[in-house]
C-alpha cells in the first residue's frame, strides 16, 4: 500500500506583508488518502458529485476550487439556486464523512516569525512543508507503510524552488528526523507538482478542506475566532475525527503552530 498526502493551502509567502492582519497567516493542509483508494473511490465519487451538479465533461472537465464556489461564478452558477446548493452541501458533507483520509495541518504566524528570528531567511512555504513532511513520516511510519507528496502548482519559479527545498530535506533530513529516517517512509526523492487543470481529485479535496482548517488553527490556538456558524464548521464537524493525532492529542500532530 502507498499513500499520497495532497497539500493546499491558505495565504502567502510574502514576510513584507505579515503586519498586515489579512496576511499574517499562512496555512498548509495535506490530505492523506492511500492512492488505490483514490483510484477506485475518491476519484468516481468526486467526479461523479461534479457531473451530478455542474455537468462536468471529460474532455473540459470541470475543477472544484473553494473560492468559485463561494462566488457561484462559472461553472458553479448553479448554486445559486439555494435548495441545489443546500442539496450539494449535504452530499459533500456526505462524502467527506464516508471517505477515508487523514489530515494535516500547520499554521505559521509570520510576524511572530519575523521577530523571533529576525536574521533567519527560510522561505516560511517551506518551513511549512517540511514540518508537514515531518508529520507525515510519523504517520506513515506509525501505519508502517509508504508515500510520497503532491502540491498544486503555483508558477514555474515558485514550483523549482519548493523542489529544490524538498529534495535538499530528502536528502540532508531535518532538524529532527534523519534523512535515512525520512527514506524509510518516503518514496521518491523528487516532489510532485501538478497543474490545477489536470484534475487531481486529491488537490480538489485539499482546496475544499483547506480553510475550514486554516480557521480551526487560528480558533484552536486562540489567534483569531470571527464566531461565525458557517458552513465551514459543518465540514469540521464531520472531519475532526479524521485529523491525525497521537492518542488523543492533535496539537504538535495533525495541527502544529510555528514558529
Amino acid at each position: 500500500m502507498k499513500y499520497r498526502l495532497y497539500i493546499d493551502e491558505v495565504g502567502n509567502n510574502d514576510m513584507g506583508s505579515s503586519a498586515n492582519p489579512n496576511h499574517r497567516f499562512l496555512c498548509l493542509t495535506g490530505v492523506v488518502f492511500e492512492l488505490d483508494y483514490v483510484k477506485t473511490v475518491i476519484t468516481p465519487d468526486v467526479e461523479a458529485l461534479k457531473n451530478k451538479y455542474f455537468d462536468s465533461h471529460p474532455d473540459d472537465p470541470i475543477i472544484l476550487h473553494r473560492k468559485e464556489m463561494i462566488n457561484k461564478k462559472h461553472p458553479f452558477k448553479a448554486l445559486i439556486d439555494p435548495s441545489v446548493e443546500s442539496e450539494f452541501n449535504t452530499e459533500f458533507l456526505y462524502l467527506l464523512g464516508k471517505w477515508t483520509f487523514k489530515t494535516i495541518t500547520v499554521l505559521i504566524d509570520k510576524l511572530e516569525h519575523q521577530s523571533k528570528y529576525t536574521t533567519w531567511r527560510y522561505d516560511p512555504y517551506h518551513y511549512c512543508m517540511a514540518i508537514m513532511l515531518e508529520r507525515f513520516h510519523l504517520r506513515l511510519k506509525e501505519v508502517g507503510v509508504m508515500g510520497d507528496m503532491m502540491f498544486e502548482s503555483r508558477g514555474g519559479k515558485e514550483d523549482m524552488r519548493l523542489k529544490e527545498s524538498y529534495h535538499n530535506i530528502i536528502m540532508n533530513g531535518t532538524d529532527w528526523i534523519k534523512a535515512e529516517d525520512l527514506k524509510e517512509t518516503i518514496t521518491s526523492n523528487e516532489l510532485k507538482i501538478k497543474p490545477k487543470s489536470a484534475n487531481i481529485a486529491g488537490l480538489q479535496i485539499a482546496d475544499l478542506l483547506a480553510y475550514p482548517l486554516y480557521r480551526y488553527a487560528l480558533k484552536f490556538y486562540a489567534l483569531k475566532d470571527d464566531g461565525r456558524d458557517t458552513f465551514n464548521e459543518q465540514i469540521l464537524e464531520v472531519i475532526k475525527p479524521k485529523i491525525f493525532k497521537n492518542g488523543h492529542r492533535i496539537d504538535g500532530y495533525g495541527l502544529k503552530k510555528l514558529p
